[in-house]
C-alpha cells in the first residue's frame, strides 16, 4: 500500500476535531555513525472537540510502537496510525524509525569524503516530518515543540530554540531544547555533526553560522559577509513589519547534500554548495545574500504568520522572494537585486507563465502532493514581481502599514489570502477585490506595445489588461549612448491608455520601464531594430535588463531568431555596467548559442561571446567572471591555451577549463586525474566527474549516466553541473540512447521528496538528440507521474519544443 497525500477536506476536517497542545519529540541519532537510524520517540498531546469520534496521525516511518491514552493502536500500512474513540483530552505515543537515511524523504545522513564525519539534518516541507516521526503534518495545526536529541558526544545539535541543556551520557551526550513558539511541524529542524561553528552578537541578537569541519576555513573566510547580512536583514524586517524577530537566536548551518535551503524557524538550513570553494564572484555574492534575505523574510510569513492550507503558499514563497529583494535594495550594497530577478527569475517565469503549466498563482489545491508541484516560476518570481506590483499600486508607505497590522493582527496564527487583501486595502484606502481576481486567481501573462500617432502616444495591451500602474520611458540617441528624456507613470485599466507626457518623436520609447509590473512588452514596429542593436546603450542595469528581456521573450516565442537576440544580447553583455548582472546575461547569450541557436549558427554566437569574454577579462573587477565565461564558450586550441595561461594555480579555473576541453575532445584524463590529486575541496571528485560527463566518449557517458541518474551518487546540488556537461551540443551520437533512458527513470524520478524530484526531473531531460515526436512521448509519460514530477516534465518539454523550433528556424 502506497504512502498517502493528505487531502484538503481531511486536513479541514482534523484541523476542526484536534486542537495541538503541544509536542514532545526526542531523537537518538547515536546509531547514524555506522549505520543508517533515526529513532524517534513522538508525544503529541492534543484535545478533541468531539470526544469518541476518529481520525488519524501521519507517521510514514517504521512504527515500532502506538499507543493512545495507553492503549495500542496499529498503523493502516499508508502513512496513517488511526486514532479511534478520542477523549477530550489526548496523550499519543509514537516510536518509530527511518532507515532510509540515504534517498528517502525528511531526514539525510551525509558522510564527508574529507574526513569521513557523519552530518544529518531534517527538512520537512511540505509534508515529509511524517517519514522521521508522527505528528499532525498540516500546516494549521500549530503548537509548540520541545525536542530532546541524543547525539554522539562530538557531535553539536542545533534547532528550533536556543540555549539547550546538555546531559553527558558517556559516549553521547543529551540536547534537551527549550519549547519552540507556536510552529507548523514543516516549519521544525535538527541538525547535527561535528560542526565548525561561528557566534557572534549583534542588535540583541545571537547569531550562529556552522558547517561542516573540513570547510571551516571557507566558512571563516564568508563569515562577515554572512553575519553582516544577517544583521542589515533582521533589522529591515523589524522595521518593515513593525516586529522585531522574537527569538534571541538565529541560526544558519551550511550542510552537505542538502538542496537550497529551508527557513526552519530560528535554525535556517543551506546547502553547502553556498559557501563557495573559489572566491565568490559578484553574482554569488548576490544570490547568498537574496537567498539569506528570502529564507529569513519567511520567520514572518511562514513562520509566525502561517497559510492555513497550501493553496496560499504565494503568501509564504512568493512574499518572501519579493521581501528578499526588496531588503537587499534597501538594507544592502546588493542595489541592483531587481535586475538580476528580471534576467533570472523573472524570464522563467514569463516562459513558464505562456506554457502548459501556467496556473493562477492562488488556487484550490486538493492534496499536499498536489502543493508540491507549485513550488515553480509562477509561485516564486511571478509572486514576488506580482507583490512588486502590489506596493507599487497601494504606495509604499500604505503597504507597510498594510503589513505592519497583518502581522500584529495574525501572529502566530493561521490566514488566508483574505486576510491579507484586507489588511492592505484598510491601509491603503482601495478596494483590492478586483486587483486580487485579476492578479492572483487568473493564469497568464498581460502584453503592452505602444502605439505612436502624430504627437499621441496610446499603450494597447493584448486583450484585457490587468489593473496596474506602469512606466513608459523615453530616450534618444546622445553620441554613444541612450539618454532618458521622459518617465512616465500610468495606471492601466483598459486595453488603451493615453501616455501623456511623453515625446512621441523619440529614438526609443521603453515600456515598463522600471520593471515595476509583470508583463510581456514588444516595442512599436518603428523601434524594433533600435531595440535589438541599442538595448547596450540605456543608462541603467534596470532599463538595459527591460529591454534584454524583451528580446528574449521574443526568442523563445519564435518572433526573433537565435542570430538577432544573440547578437543583442551579447552587446548588452559588453555594456554592462553592473557587475553582479554580468553573469545572468552570460548565462543568457551562451545559453541562446547553445541551446537555441541552429548547428550552423552556433560557432558563430560562441565565438561573439568568447571574444567579448576576453575583452571584459583586461577589467580587473571582471576577470574571473570574464574567465569563467571564456570556459564555457572556449572555441579552439588558442582559447584554450590563453585560458591555461590565465587561470595559472586557480583550481576553480582550471576544472572548468577542463570541461570545455573534454567537450571538444581533447584527452584531459591524466590532467583532471593530477588536478584531482591537489585540490583540496573535499567534494572535488564531482569537478572531476563533470569533466569525464563532458567527454564525447561512450564508456565516459555511460559511468556518468550511472552514477548520476541511476545510483545518484552525485548530491543534489551538484546534479545541475554535471548534468550540464553531460548534455552537450554536437554530441547527439553519444546520446541518442540517453533520451530512451530518460523516459525509463520517470517513474523513479520522484524518490527522495520534492527537491530531488525537481531537480532530476528538470536536469536530466535531453535537450539534444530529441525531436518533435520524442516531445510528445514525453508528455504522455508525464500522465502518470506524480503531480512534482508531471508538471516539471511538461514545462521543460514545452522549453525544449521552443528550442527545437528556434533551431530549425534558420537551419
Amino acid at each position: 500500500m502506497g504512502i498517502r497525500s493528505l487531502t484538503r477536506t481531511e486536513a479541514e476536517h482534523r484541523a476542526a476535531l484536534v486542537t495541538v497542545e503541544r509536542y514532545d519529540i526526542d531523537i537518538d541519532l547515536t546509531a547514524l555513525p555506522d549505520g543508517p537510524e533515526v529513532r524517534c520517540v513522538s508525544t503529541v498531546t492534543f484535545s478533541c472537540s468531539e470526544p469518541g469520534a476518529e481520525t488519524f496521525v501521519d507517521c510514514a516511518a517504521e512504527v515500532r510502537a502506538a499507543t493512545l491514552n495507553g492503549s495500542p493502536l496499529t498503523p493502516s500500512g499508508d502513512g496513517r496510525i488511526p486514532l479511534p474513540g478520542l477523549a477530550a483530552h489526548n496523550v499519543l505515543r509514537v516510536e518509530s524509525v527511518q532507515a532510509d537515511t540515504a534517498t528517502g524523504a525528511g531526514v539525510h545522513k551525509a558522510t564527508d569524503p574529507a574526513d569521513g564525519e557523519v552530518y544529518v539534518w531534517t527538512s520537512f516541507e511540505p509534508d515529509e516530518a511524517r517519514f522521521v516521526w508522527a505528528c499532525f503534518d498540516q500546516p494549521d495545526l500549530k503548537a509548540p515543540h520541545a525536542f530532546t536529541v541524543t547525539a554522539p558526544a562530538a557531535w553539536t545539535v542545533l534547532s528550533n530554540s536556543g540555549d539547550p541543556r546538555i546531559e553527558e551520557q558517556g559516549a553521547a551526550r543529551r540536547w534537551s531544547f527549550p519549547d519552540t513558539p507556536p510552529l507548523s511541524v514543516y516549519n521544525t529542524v535538527v541538525n547535527a555533526g561535528p560542526f565548525h561553528g561561528i557566534r557572534r552578537e549583534a542588535d540583541g541578537h545571537d547569531l550562529g553560522i556552522y558547517a561542516r569541519r573540513s570547510l571551516a576555513e571557507v566558512l571563516e573566510r564568508d563569515a562577515d559577509d554572512i553575519l553582516t547580512l544577517t544583521r542589515q536583514g533582521l533589522a529591515f524586517y523589524a522595521e518593515a513589519f513593525a516586529m522585531p524577530f522574537p527569538q534571541r537566536k538565529y541560526d544558519q548551518v551550511f550542510m552537505p547534500e542538502f538542496g537550497g535551503a529551508m527557513e526552519n524557524y530560528g535554525c535556517v538550513t543551506w546547502s553547502d554548495a553556498f559557501l563557495r570553494r573559489a572566491e565568490p564572484t559578484p553574482a554569488e555574492r548576490e544570490l547568498l545574500a537574496v537567498v539569506l534575505l528570502h529564507e529569513m523574510a519567511h520567520m514572518w510569513f511562514g513562520n509566525i504568520v502561517t497559510m492555513r492550507w497550501w493553496d496560499d503558499l504565494w503568501l509564504n514563497e512568493a512574499f518572501a522572494e519579493f521581501a528578499c529583494h526588496w531588503s537587499a535594495e534597501g538594507a544592502t550594497r546588493y542595489t541592483d537585486v531587481w535586475a538580476s530577478h528580471l534576467l533570472g527569475g523573472k524570464v522563467r517565469a514569463y516562459l513558464s507563465d505562456q506554457g502548459p503549466v501556467s496556473h493562477p498563482i492562488h488556487q484550490p489545491i486538493h492534496d499536499v502532493a498536489q502543493a508540491a508541484s507549485i513550488f515553480d516560476n509562477i509561485t516564486y518570481p511571478k509572486g514576488a514581481s506580482v507583490l512588486l506590483q502590489l506596493m507599487t499600486y497601494v504606495g509604499e508607505d500604505r503597504f507597510r502599514t498594510g503589513m505592519a497590522a497583518y502581522f500584529a493582527r495574525h501572529a502566530w496564527g493561521t490566514t488566508t489570502l483574505q486576510d491579507l487583501i484586507d489588511a492592505l486595502a484598510e491601509a491603503s484606502g482601495r478596494d483590492l477585490s478586483g486587483w486580487r481576481k485579476a492578479w492572483l486567481e487568473t493564469a497568464g501573462t498581460d502584453r503592452f506595445t505602444l502605439e505612436r500617432d502624430g504627437d499621441t502616444v496610446t499603450l494597447l495591451a493584448d486583450g484585457s489588461p490587468r489593473p496596474q500602474v506602469l512606466a513608459v520611458g523615453a530616450y534618444d540617441r546622445v553620441g554613444d549612448a541612450l539618454e532618458r528624456t521622459a518617465l512616465v507613470r500610468v495606471e492601466v485599466t483598459e486595453a488603451r491608455t493615453p501616455v501623456t507626457g511623453i515625446p512621441a518623436t523619440s529614438d526609443l520609447l521603453l515600456v515598463n520601464d522600471d520593471d515595476l509590473t509583470f508583463a510581456t512588452t514588444r516595442p512599436d514596429p518603428t523601434a524594433r531594430d533600435t531595440l535589438f542593436r541599442s538595448a547596450g546603450l540605456l543608462p541603467t542595469a534596470i532599463s538595459r535588463g527591460v529591454a534584454a528581456a524583451t528580446v528574449w521573450d521574443m526568442l523563445t516565442a519564435g518572433e526573433a531568431t537565435a542570430a538577432e537576440a544573440g547578437r543583442g544580447l551579447t552587446a548588452v553583455l559588453a555594456a554592462e555596467t553592473s557587475d553582479a548582472v554580468i553573469e545572468p546575461y552570460l548565462t543568457l547569450v551562451t545559453n541562446i548559442a547553445e541551446l537555441w541557436a541552429p548547428p550552423a549558427e552556433r560557432p558563430a554566437l560562441t565565438e561573439a561571446v568568447a571574444a567579448v569574454c576576453r575583452r571584459l577579462a583586461a577589467d580587473p573587477g571582471r576577470r574571473q567572471v570574464a574567465l569563467r565565461g571564456l570556459a564555457r564558450t572556449a572555441t579552439g586550441a588558442e582559447d584554450l591555451a590563453w585560458l591555461r595561461e590565465q587561470a595559472g594555480d586557480d583550481v576553480d579555473l582550471r576544472w572548468r577549463a577542463l570541461v570545455r576541453e573534454a567537450e571538444l575532445g581533447g584527452d584531459v584524463t591524466a590532467e583532471s586525474a593530477a588536478l584531482l590529486e591537489r585540490d583540496t575541496d573535499p567534494d572535488a571528485w564531482i569537478r572531476a566527474l563533470t569533466v569525464r560527463a563532458a567527454l564525447p566518449d561512450p564508456a565516459a557517458k555511460a559511468e556518468v549516466w550511472q552514477r548520476l541518474a541511476v545510483d545518484r551518487e552525485v548530491p543534489v546540488a551538484a546534479v545541475s553541473a554535471v548534468a550540464a556537461a553531460f548534455w552537450r551540443p554536437g554530441q547527439d551520437t553519444w546520446l541518442a540512447p540517453y533520451a530512451e533512458r530518460y523516459l525509463a527513470v520517470i517513474p523513479d524520478l520522484q524518490q527522495g521528496g520534492m527537491i530531488p524530484a525537481m531537480t532530476y526531473t528538470s536536469h536530466l531531460f535531453p535537450p539534444y538528440a530529441v525531436d518533435a515526436v520524442y516531445i510528445e512521448r514525453v508528455r504522455q509519460a508525464a500522465r502518470d507521474a506524480s503531480p512534482v514530477v508531471r508538471n516539471t516534465l511538461l514545462e521543460r518539454s514545452d522549453a525544449v519544443r521552443r528550442m527545437l523550433r528556434a533551431r530549425a528556424a534558420n537551419a
